[in-house]
């Protein structure tokens, strides 16, 4: 049974989300159905541009529903009776009206057209209702007697709900979704009928609150015979999931009668006057509903998982992004660089004249490939150094035996960063990769397919052939290659192609953007994934390109090597001048003792100075590279770490922040579901 409460709940509201105001209208109150209508509102705004129309239209039909009853009367309940052809549902009307209101014979099916008694209230109301429903004015009556324990009751009679004719079913099932509550007539031969329980009963357990169940005809039943059908009804109810209300428990109310002779028709008149009473089986119904609609949309909010982009899958993404602009690989170039620029700045003078002296070689002979270093590939096993082209140095890396295509360097010339880089535009420190699609091991993985000229030098990413010869990347490839006539270089054997830096690097980005936006999507409900995985690729449209600007911004700020020179190569080159002083002036003496100049005793006054900057000065040169390691290699570690800050940043602008705004979103809907749901 439906359990009656106090007329002090009633009249404070407790009997649902809304209460009465002055002017016979409804109000919502704090939190209650109130809230789980507009947490169910905001979730339909917030989920337009992720789930399509059809997939949104039960709940927001609810809504319009929940609108449409909140602007009629709050006095009045609505009650449909509902039932089979037969079950005597017209003729329980009539026991409960104090007259015969609704026809009834033996004629099927008998009821046509829904028909209504009204008990007025203390305000008017029930016409607005009743045209909601449909319910034509000549059948709306008024009951027999009046009674005031059921003020406030609409009590409608229903067509067939099996009825032969079509429209009488589909009135039915319209009317149904409108009421506020339904009592079920069953008669003790179809109580078990599929067709109430498969398409009523059943879907609609949700909504045991507003549902009496009545066992009509029970005097047709011998002895005890009623109390077993009943307990039989209540059997199926419960396998129907359909809570009975029980020991104070809300649920459906089960009750048998006959309506013939008037049996257990006050009870169930008791059992309405308190449900009236109570007003709130308009809350109580749309509570069902949205319950309904929350459940239906349950799939495509509640995530399998717990969901969200770990750290571990922002570190994996930014050491992706740093590899694909190769910053391991810039680093130790810029260690390189600052070693050479300590060499040169802490060799002696004569170390300085002869690098000069091999630039201008190199240049007699037409070379136009900057001193630089290739990362290449070998057949010998293990890293090696080799010719691959006039003044060009490749350092080689062994992969499988066979040349790698795709691998790449960075261009270096006895000025730094500058002569392999000063042609018309410089490209990137990109990823390479090789033949077999994995990334190239090298020591740099810059691009620069451009022409240079007067002698700036020329360098062309290069897809090297199985033939095991070492492919510099900077340069001219003269000991391979074909010498094009403007004198740029070409490609290292006569298979190879040249291959464009940056697209060798856009796979190493698209694996890193997909491998993120699957982490995040991970456990998503499928449109929410779909939704991230969009936000992704659209980020990750233009970032190749971005991240080539970060590496060439980059390479700038390092072409012209140490922004400041330590005082120690000052002192280097000074200490180097006075040795290289003593040792042509002790050359000079001993010059002058042999040719007999000076006194041929004075030798030995020369030797000690000779020796001592012939010694010294190598010496020192050696001490400067032991001690350079250490800087070199923080200034190649500082260098390597802003280039993948400066990339992970771009990545992060691009890809991370989009995603994390779509799963922001989807944790805002995923909160506003929880309220809807009642959760």
């Amino acid at each position: 049974m439906v359990q009656p409460r106090s007329p002090a709940d009633v009249e404070s509201g407790g009997g649902g989300a809304y209460r009465w105001v002055a002017d016979g209208g409804r109000r919502a109150v704090g939190g209650g159905l109130r809230g789980r209508l507009d947490a169910l509102r905001e979730l339909i705004a917030l989920s337009r541009t992720r789930l399509d129309g059809r997939t949104l239209e039960g709940a927001g039909r609810v809504l319009e529903t929940a609108d449409e009853r909140y602007r009629l009367s709050g006095e009045h309940t609505v009650v449909a009776i509902a039932g089979a052809t037969g079950s005597g549902k017209s003729s329980l009307f009539n026991a409960l009206a104090g007259a015969n209101r609704s026809q009834v014979g033996p004629r099927r099916p008998t009821t046509a057209e829904p028909v209504a008694c009204v008990w007025p209230g203390s305000r008017p109301g029930a016409d607005g209702l009743l045209h909601r429903l449909g319910v034509p004015t000549h059948r709306r009556h008024a009951p027999a007697d009046g009674s005031s324990e059921l003020r406030g009751l609409i009590l409608i009679d229903l067509p067939d709900h099996d009825s032969s004719a079509t429209e009488h079913r589909a009135q039915v099932d319209r009317m149904l979704e409108l009421v506020d509550a339904v009592i079920w007539v069953v008669d003790p031969e179809k109580y078990a009928d599929a067709v109430l329980h498969e398409r009523y009963l059943r879907p609609l357990a949700g909504y045991a609150e507003v549902m009496f169940v009545v066992l009509n005809q029970v005097d047709r039943l011998p002895g005890d015979a009623a109390d077993q059908v009943v307990d039989d009804l209540r059997r199926l109810l419960d396998e129907d999931g359909l809570a009975l209300g029980e020991h104070g428990e809300p649920g459906a109310a089960v009750l048998a009668l006959s309506a013939a002779t008037g049996r257990g028709v006050g009870e169930l008149r008791e059992a309405l006057g308190q449900f009236v009473a109570e007003r709130g089986a308009a809350d109580r119904r749309l509570a069902a509903d949205v319950d309904a609609a929350t459940d239906r949309l349950r799939s495509v909010y509640v995530a399998q998982s717990r969901v969200g982009l770990t750290e571990r899958a922002r570190a994996e993404f930014d050491d992706r992004l740093a590899e694909a602009v190769g910053a391991v690989a810039t680093g130790r170039a810029a260690e390189r660089d600052w070693l050479r620029y300590a060499e040169r700045a802490c060799g002696s003078p004569w170390s300085r004249m002869r690098m000069r002296m091999r630039m201008r070689t190199r240049g007699r002979r037409g070379s136009r490939g900057a001193l630089g270093f290739g990362v290449g590939a070998t057949d010998a096993g293990m890293t090696g150094v080799g010719t691959a082209g006039a003044g060009t140095t490749g350092v080689g890396a062994y992969r499988g035996g066979r040349t790698s295509a795709g691998a790449a360097g960075v261009g270096r010339t006895d000025l730094g960063w500058g002569g392999a880089v000063r042609g018309r535009r410089t490209g990137r420190a990109g990823a390479g990769r090789g033949q077999d699609g994995r990334v190239a091991v090298g020591e740099a993985c810059a691009e620069w397919s451009r022409t240079g000229r007067n002698g700036d030098g020329a360098e062309e990413l290069t897809a090297g052939g199985r033939t095991g010869t070492q492919q510099g990347l900077v340069g001219r490839q003269s000991a391979a290659g074909h010498r094009r006539a403007d004198g740029a270089a070409a490609a290292g054997s006569g298979d190879a192609s040249v291959v464009d830096g940056r697209a060798a690097a856009r796979p190493v980005v698209e694996h890193a953007v997909r491998t993120v936006a699957a982490e995040a999507a991970h456990g998503l409900p499928a449109p929410w994934a779909h939704a991230v995985r969009d936000a992704a690729d659209r980020g990750a449209y233009g970032l190749p390109e971005a991240l080539d600007k970060v590496a060439a911004e980059a390479e700038e700020s390092l072409r012209g090597g140490p922004a400041v020179k330590p005082r120690w190569w000052t002192v280097a080159a000074s200490l180097q001048g006075m040795l290289s002083v003593l040792q042509v002036v002790g050359v000079l003496w001993l010059l002058g003792a042999v040719t007999g100049v000076g006194e041929a005793t004075a030798w030995s006054s020369g030797l000690l100075p000779a020796v001592l900057g012939s010694v010294g000065g190598p010496a020192l040169a050696w001490m400067c590279r032991v001690v350079a390691r250490g800087p070199a290699r923080r200034y190649g570690q500082d260098a390597e770490r802003r280039l993948r800050s400066a990339a992970a940043a771009c990545g992060r602008a691009r890809v991370l922040e989009p995603v994390a705004a779509e799963l922001l979103r989807y944790r805002e809907v995923r909160e506003q579901y929880a309220v809807a749901s009642g959760a």
